[in-house]
């Protein structure tokens, strides 16, 4: 149904939103996406760690920051102890390593109730556009724009469309929960 069309796009975004906060959860692998919300202080404005520096995967463990001005270095070493990264910085005066850690099983466990905490609020932003629409179509049937038939046949769609995304949510919760815990 095209009168959709616009709610389809804004529940895929929430997963799309949702897979980008999954990708900054470390999984007990260096991956740079883990530095993605992370901003430092660069000539006064707030700007991520990725815009100012290369950052590279030597090996399964270990980030390398290679900032491209010097004078960001110290910027970037103190934007990381300040995140919730939970990982220290190792400055050598040219670029900072992050060392990976494996996870302990404490760990994982806490990283597993914050994956299923982003999971719920992806799932809430669901159900706040299903009800956005609901209220569109029934404010649609009320000015005659459509019939009882059509409203009850699109809130039938919204309905199976709203399931159909809140499942993709659990399926990319539990991936991600099993990827904490593989060891």
């Amino acid at each position: 149904m095209s009168e959709l069309k616009e709610f389809e796009e804004k529940m895929k975004k929430a997963k799309e939103f949702l897979s980008g906060q999954f990708d900054a959860v470390r999984a007990g692998r260096a991956n740079a996406a883990v530095l993605n919300g992370i901003t430092v202080d660069y000539y006064g404005s707030p700007t991520p760690i990725n815009q100012v520096a290369a950052i590279s995967v030597p090996d399964p463990r270990t980030l390398v920051i290679t900032p491209w001005d010097g004078s960001v270095l110290k910027g970037i070493e103190k934007a990381i102890q300040t995140s919730e990264l939970g990982i220290n910085p190792q400055n050598d005066g040219r670029v900072i390593r992050l060392v990976f850690p494996q996870l302990t099983e404490e760990r994982r466990k806490e990283l597993a109730k914050q994956v299923r905490k982003y999971g719920e609020e992806a799932k809430v932003a669901v159900r706040n556009i299903r009800r956005d629409a609901m209220d569109k179509i029934k404010k649609q049937q009320k000015a005659g724009d459509i019939t009882e038939d059509d409203q009850k046949d699109l809130e039938k769609d919204l309905q199976k469309l709203t399931d159909n995304n809140i499942k993709d949510i659990d399926k990319l919760t539990e991936a991600k929960e099993k990827e904490l815990f593989a060891i």
